[in-house]
């Protein structure tokens, strides 16, 4: 091998390389504020610029943190850019959690600055007294009218934008620089804080973007409109944004995520790639129903939680392309995607669905184990049980300020993701569901994932759970925790004969079949629309 001249350095990967990428590959494509505002992609490009000489006037250095209160607005998109590309922390702050989670997030990031949309000022008034004094506080208004507050606003957003130079010159730094910070929303303890540097993010962008090239079912490509229906808090919105804006594509932004508003997006902008979690894809057909919009050739990514074979049957009648995608907040996210081969494509819908609601192959530069309590791995065979373990260029190393749960999380050299899987001779992976909330019942390993499936295949059913309860004879058994339809109706002696009828074809266990079935009138989600079983766990107590 031939060593590289002395003083030969190669570019280091940055996030304003991406943006260089949006700048060659826009053409005239815009960006849109839902129906507030519309420009292209030099705008973006002087806006970003912008916005980092407004932040270096605020004394805004490398290293510093910027927490960011807002919506999925055109304004966070500058986010993405402008503060990582100074060299600082850009904190994506979920305004759903808990007001004192959120007071947590605040204070465990450091965050020298807050951009906050004027919707939560009360809340961050709220908590004032107790957030790490020294933080200059930004608005981020849609309206000229200034809000009445107690909080020392230093200015409003686009006032200062207004102000700033067009150029900025950003600073050169190391690849490995932290980018960006978040808090995942686990459902025990208090947040933890994920972490990733540009070279993660950039890696990401280029494998998932490899991914998803390419036309037809799965694929986002530049002729695609995309308008996220992930909040840009949580993981990136899936990295998405970078990807769009790398290819130059044409994006929406909603706001507030309002379901009408969604679907006259989708009819009016010619929306066509998306991706969101289950509770919102079925919000957005609900609404589309109703108002007799068509949803004909939107692809759409379904992640966060099981997409059912039920609502993905529905989908694709609908001429949605709904397929799953798999990931966690410390993978950044994405690792599988659940996309067809052309045999598989050939199938009805039923077939098809069985596919698209599988966690899918690993995206370029994946790898992905199943394996036993010892770090064994398990062998391709469709049938043996693991944990997923994986390994990509883009992973966390770890939790902020918490080296305990940094080495669990990497225990053995592998990230851990706490999911229950099978993976098939192909490669395919399919979860089976979470290690915590697997159910063993007298000696026999029950997957709720798989009974809640089946439940939901029921006409009478809306939403689905199960959660193991203590027993004494058994140890556990399934308890089913069920949401009606509007006007149907169900006893849970007719559901225990629809679930016993799979049970007499081999498809899950007679051990499978709850005891008991309890019904309410909605379901515990946690902030980013799943379902909360640890709230279950303590609502629903033993048989």
């Amino acid at each position: 091998m031939t060593d590289l001249p002395t003083g030969t350095q190669s570019a280091p990967l940055l996030i304003r390389d991406l943006l260089a990428m949006a700048m060659t590959a826009a053409g005239g494509n815009e960006i849109l504020y839902a129906n507030r505002s519309r420009h292209g992609y030099a705008t973006l490009h002087e806006r970003i610029h912008r916005l980092a000489g407004a932040l270096a006037a605020f004394g805004l250095r490398p290293n510093m943190t910027v927490g960011v209160m807002d919506w999925d607005t055109p304004r966070y998109l500058e986010c993405f850019f402008a503060i990582p590309m100074s060299g600082a922390v850009l904190h994506t702050i979920n305004v759903r959690l808990s007001p004192e989670q959120i007071l947590y997030t605040i204070n465990h990031a450091e965050d020298d600055v807050l951009l906050v949309n004027a919707e939560f000022l009360p809340l961050l008034e709220s908590l004032w007294d107790r957030v790490d004094p020294g933080k200059t506080v930004i608005l981020l208004s849609d309206t000229p009218a200034r809000p009445a507050t107690t909080l020392p606003l230093a200015g409003e957003y686009e006032a200062l934008l207004a102000a700033a130079p067009p150029r900025f010159a950003f600073p050169e730094f190391d690849e490995n620089t932290r980018a960006t910070t978040f808090y995942t929303t686990g459902t025990t303890g208090l947040p933890k804080g994920v972490f990733f540097s540009h070279r993660q993010l950039v890696m990401h962008t280029f494998a998932v973007r490899a991914a998803l090239s390419g036309t037809g079912q799965g694929r986002f490509n530049q002729n695609d409109v995309y308008m996220p229906v992930t909040p840009m808090f949580h993981v990136h919105a899936w990295g998405m944004p970078y990807i769009a804006s790398t290819m130059g594509v044409k994006q929406i932004y909603p706001g507030r995520y309002q379901p009408e508003l969604l679907v006259e997006l989708i009819k009016t902008e010619g929306v066509t790639f998306s991706h969101c979690v289950p509770t919102i894809l079925q919000m957005i057909m609900d609404a589309a129903a109703k108002h007799n919009v068509s949803l004909e050739g939107w692809k759409v990514v379904i992640g966060g939680s099981a997409m059912t074979r039920a609502q993905c049957l529905a989908a694709l009648a609908r001429g949605v392309d709904a397929f799953t995608g798999y990931g966690m907040s410390e993978t950044c996210p994405i690792l599988t995607l659940a996309q067809l081969t052309p045999a598989q494509l050939a199938q009805p819908p039923e077939a098809q669905a069985e596919a698209r609601c599988k966690t899918g192959r690993p995206a370029p530069l994946v790898q992905l184990k199943l394996v036993d309590e010892e770090m064994r791995e398990l062998p391709w065979d469709g049938a043996s049980r693991g944990e997923i373990v994986a390994r990509a260029p883009w992973l966390t190393a770890g939790y902020l300020k918490d080296p305990a749960n940094s080495a669990a999380l990497w225990q053995g050299g592998w990230l851990h993701t706490g999911d229950v899987a099978v993976r098939e001779p192909d490669g395919t992976i399919k979860i089976v569901d979470r290690l915590k909330d697997v159910i063993k019942t007298g000696g026999e390993w029950v997957s709720s994932l798989d009974v809640e499936d089946l439940l939901l295949r029921h006409p009478a059913i809306a939403e689905a759970a199960v959660i193991g309860v203590r027993d004494p004879k058994w140890g556990e058994r399934p308890l089913a925790i069920l949401v009606l339809k509007p006007g149907q109706s169900a006893t849970p002696d007719e559901l225990k004969l629809h679930l016993g009828a799979y049970a007499d074809r081999g498809i899950i266990s007679k051990y499978a079949v709850p005891d008991r079935i309890d019904f309410v009138e909605a379901l515990p989600k946690t902030s980013v629309g799943k379902l909360n079983k640890r709230v279950l766990r303590e609502t629903h107590t033993a048989l």
